[in-house]
Order: C-alpha cells, then sequence, then structure tokens
C-alpha cells in the first residue's frame, strides 16, 4: 500500500466532491495507463497509485476512515481498518472508462461467457394435423457437448493454461490515436485460456456436431407462423455453458379443398344447375368427415352456407370456427346433339324479366350507363 498521501496522488483537496475525485482519476488514469506507457515502470507506479488512491476514497466508509485515521484506518495490516479487498482493476477501470471501452473490460471473460446459440427448424405440415394437433419427430443438426472431454477442449488428463496475450482475460486493448480500443484477444480468441494438448475428437473446441432427433408435440389449432420453444434444445453452450433453445417455426401447406383463415375454414362446393334451380341435398366435406347440406331452390353462385363449428379450435384457446362453404354453380360440358336442343328450347321458354331478375336489371343499367 502507498504511504503517500491519497488526495495529493490524484491532485485533489481534502473536501473534493466524489465527482471532483472521478474526473481527477480520470486524467491520472488516461496519462499514465500502462496501454499508453508501455515499458514505462514510473508510469505503472503512478497508474497504480491513483488506482488505491481512487479505491479508497471513492467508497464513503474507507475515505471516512482514511480521513479520521490516515493508512492506518483502511490498512489491513494495521488491524482494525477497512482492509483493501475492494474492488478490482477491471471493475473500476471499467467504472471511469465504460463509455470509451465499452465497460467492464478487465473483467475476466469467464464470467460473461454466455450461453449456446439458439436455432430454427422449420416444420411443414399439413392441414389435418394442424388442426388436430400431432406429435412428431424431427432431426436437427447441431453442436453438443463434448463427452469425451466434458467440454474443455483439453485431452483427457491434461488442462488448458492461461492465455499468456491477454493474461486470462480474453480481450486486449490496441492504442488508436489518443484513446485505446478493446478488442478480442486474437491468440485465444476471447477464451482466455489456451490448450496445448487438444482433445482429439473435438479437436479443442469443446463441442462437435451432430444430428440429434427430438419428438416434438404439436399442440391442436397451430398455423403458419406459430413457434414452438424447445428449452435447452440448441447448441450446448462453450466451455460447458448451458444450451440454447430450439425454435420450431410452424408452415402450414396448402390445401387441395379448404383454405384457412385464422380460426374458419372455407371450401369451394361445386353444384349442377339443376340443384342450384330446383333445390337439393348435396354431400360437402370436412376435417371431420362428410355432412349434408341443404340447397335451397333458385341458388346463386357465390352463396356462402355456414357449418358452425366445423372450423378449428384456436391454439389460445376460445370456441371452434365455422366451416364455411361457397356455392359455385358448374356449367355442364360435352353435351350431345339432343341436350344442346333442349337447352335451347328450355332458354326460349324463359322470360328474362320473370327467371333472370339479376340478369336483365344488370342489362338495363348497361343501357342506361352508354346512353
Amino acid at each position: 500500500m502507498s504511504k503517500r498521501d491519497y488526495y495529493e496522488i490524484l491532485g485533489v483537496a481534502k473536501g473534493a466532491s466524489e465527482e471532483e475525485i472521478k474526473k481527477a482519476y480520470r486524467r491520472l488514469a488516461m496519462k499514465h495507463h500502462p496501454d499508453r506507457n508501455p515499458d514505462d515502470a514510473d508510469a505503472e507506479v503512478k497508474f497504480k497509485e491513483g488506482k488505491e488512491a481512487y479505491e479508497i476514497l471513492s467508497d464513503a466508509n474507507k475515505r471516512a476512515a482514511y480521513d479520521q485515521f490516515g493508512h492506518a484506518g483502511v490498512d489491513p495490516g494495521a488491524g482494525g481498518g477497512f482492509g483493501g479487498g475492494g474492488a478490482d482493476f477491471g471493475d473500476i477501470f471499467g467504472d471511469i472508462f465504460g463509455d470509451i471501452f465499452g465497460g467492464g473490460g478487465g473483467r475476466r471473460r469467464g464470467s460473461q461467457q454466455s450461453r449456446g446459440a439458439d436455432l430454427s427448424y422449420t416444420l411443414e405440415l399439413n392441414l389435418e394435423d394442424a388442426v388436430k394437433g400431432k406429435e412428431v419427430q424431427i432431426k436437427v443438426p447441431t453442436l453438443v457437448a463434448c463427452e469425451t472431454c466434458d467440454s474443455t477442449g483439453a485431452k483427457p488428463g491434461t488442462t488448458s493454461t492461461e492465455c499468456t496475450m491477454c493474461g486470462g482475460i480474453g480481450q486486449v486493448r490496441m492504442q488508436q490515436g489518443f484513446f485505446s480500443v478493446q478488442q478480442t484477444c486474437p491468440r485465444c480468441h476471447g477464451k482466455g485460456k489456451m490448450i496445448s494438448d487438444p482433445c482429439t475428437k473435438c479437436r479443442g473446441r469443446g463441442r462437435i456436431e451432430q444430428e440429434k432427433t427430438l419428438s416434438v408435440k404439436i399442440p391442436a389449432g397451430v398455423d403458419t407462423g406459430d413457434r414452438i420453444r424447445l428449452t435447452g434444445e440448441g447448441e450446448a453452450g462453450p466451455g460447458g455453458m448451458p444450451a440454447g433453445d430450439l425454435y420450431v417455426q410452424v408452415a402450414v401447406r396448402e390445401h387441395s379443398l379448404f383454405q384457412r383463415d385464422g380460426k374458419h375454414l372455407y371450401c369451394d362446393v361445386p353444384i349442377s344447375y339443376v340443384d342450384a334451380a330446383l333445390g337439393g341435398e348435396i354431400e360437402v366435406p370436412t376435417l371431420d368427415g362428410r355432412v349434408k347440406l341443404k340447397v335451397p331452390a333458385e341458388t346463386q353462385t357465390g352463396k356462402l352456407f355456414r357449418l358452425r363449428g366445423k372450423g378449428v379450435s384456436p391454439v389460445r384457446g376460445g370456441g371452434p370456427g365455422d366451416m364455411i362453404c361457397r356455392v359455385v354453380i358448374e356449367t355442364p360440358i360435352n353435351l350431345n346433339k339432343k341436350q344442346k336442343d333442349l337447352l335451347r328450347e328450355f332458354h326460349e321458354s324463359l322470360d328474362s324479366a320473370k327467371h333472370a331478375p339479376k340478369g336483365h336489371s344488370w342489362f338495363d343499367s348497361v343501357k342506361t350507363f352508354f346512353s
């Protein structure tokens, strides 16, 4: 512990405010930082003294003890003092220069490693499976923890060593003009450790590529755009950290009969012009099987019929939707001569104003428009 007066080291008065002390330390640290003064032992000593002074004076309790008892009040060797077990260099430097270097630059990477990466998998389903739900098996290529080395990357029986370039921090500081810029250590790639004898299975990475087979339970009512999360089924984290998550993205294929709109299903139903004119009963498909639909006489093409409760039960709850059938009158084809003659005779017997009111009024509107 330096025996110089802490206020003198920082160049501030004894009654200086916390902000004045912080600014003073900022100036001293910028001037004497080792990265800006390589191979300068005197600068290194002054930087350490400034760090020590700031650590004491920036703490209200330690500063009070120092003001009353001097160095004896904060020297653990003097007995009864507050001790020197306060924040490390990384904590103090990060607090002062966080806006320049990204904050906490001196902290070791080991405490900052994150879990493994999340993965995304697109699962295509047919409409029936999406509406009713299903359990499916999927195969996902991912990174899993190496069991041989227990994710360490080192050959069993050996250990990794601290990176000599970054001192185990995982980051180095590079001088760029007036400022020092922090970047990932190029030697250990941010790990802070070096492996001299790597694991033969994972080649020192701690993880290996593997295709996992997973069972995914698809809840009833899912639709395109819905996402199912499988916790911990993403990539294994580096250095034994927890795995990320797997997000299964649902994509429902187009159906040959039905179109889905939320919880409702739509279906085009072709009927003959005879059934449309005279009425009748026809069979229409639903996801639960065929049902009878009564078509009243004089039904026009495009008319909608609603089958309640024959739609989709939403995955987020609520009552089931409806099946909506749209009638499409089909024109007969491949008529023989007799059939054509009968149709002409039938057509000549019709009164357009009486038997085709919509067509009659439409032609009247066209004449009015052009006149």
